[in-house]
């Protein structure tokens, strides 16, 4: 099972933090559960086609602590186990919010 992960808004990175992130994603590309991570650009565009005419609305649309700054592609077994993934990284960068997507 593939799931998405975004973590909102934008994370004051330390050295330490930076050290247990990178051990992490090692641990997880090791593991072949890490498919793909990054960061994102913060609002980006929105795109909206009505009647075949595509409009382009770019970027920012709300505060930058709403919007996902960060995403993990990743490929488990179940969701709780991509749950306890999740748990691990905010035990690693602190109070935050993210959100968890399965992809089909």
């Amino acid at each position: 099972m593939r799931f998405l992960l975004t973590s909102v808004g934008e994370q004051k990175a330390d050295e330490t933090l930076q050290i247990e992130m990178g051990k992490f994603i090692q641990e997880l590309t090791q593991a072949g559960v890490l498919l793909a991570t990054g960061g994102m650009e913060l609002g980006g565009s929105v795109l909206k086609s009505v009647g075949g005419e595509l409009t382009v609305t770019d970027g920012p649309f709300a505060e930058a602590k709403e919007l996902a700054g960060g995403f993990a592609l990743i490929e488990v077994g179940s969701k709780e186990e991509a749950l306890e993934l999740s748990r691990r990284f905010f035990k690693i960068i602190g109070d935050g919010e993210g959100r968890i997507q399965q992809i089909y």
